[in-house]
């Protein structure tokens, strides 16, 4: 998966991924940026919010170009092979391997059954 690209100058703050969420606690809406994890904005409305959080990742991007550095890829520019490894543990692994057997599916069907991407 191909994460990072060279700086270039066309890159919008536009094409990245935002989040918008109401704190209870603070009472405001959290804007976040899935590129950026370390960059949030917090504010009374929404569009303050993702409006506060975009100009932040604009002087981002600009300061990365301006060093030189390797700017995130947007998420919807990133490629996946539709691949992963996944660790379970061994008593996990015979646990998901018996539930996939006895409904005889395959492990990998049964997993993503479970996490409700396709229909059981």
């Amino acid at each position: 998966m191909a994460t990072k690209r060279k700086a270039r100058a066309a890159l919008s703050a536009d094409h990245y991924t935002y989040r918008l969420a109401w704190s209870v606690k603070d009472n405001e809406f959290i804007a976040t940026v899935v590129e950026f994890p370390s960059l949030s904005w917090i504010a009374g409305t929404r569009e303050a919010a993702l409006g506060g959080l975009t100009s932040v990742v604009e002087e981002v991007l600009q300061d990365m170009l301006a060093e030189g550095e390797e700017i995130p890829a947007p998420w919807d520019e990133r490629t996946f092979s539709g691949k992963f490894n996944l660790r379970l543990g061994p008593d996990l692994h015979k646990k998901v391997a018996l539930d996939a057997a006895e409904r005889n599916e395959s492990m990998n069907t049964y997993v993503i059954k479970k996490l409700g991407l396709i229909d059981a």
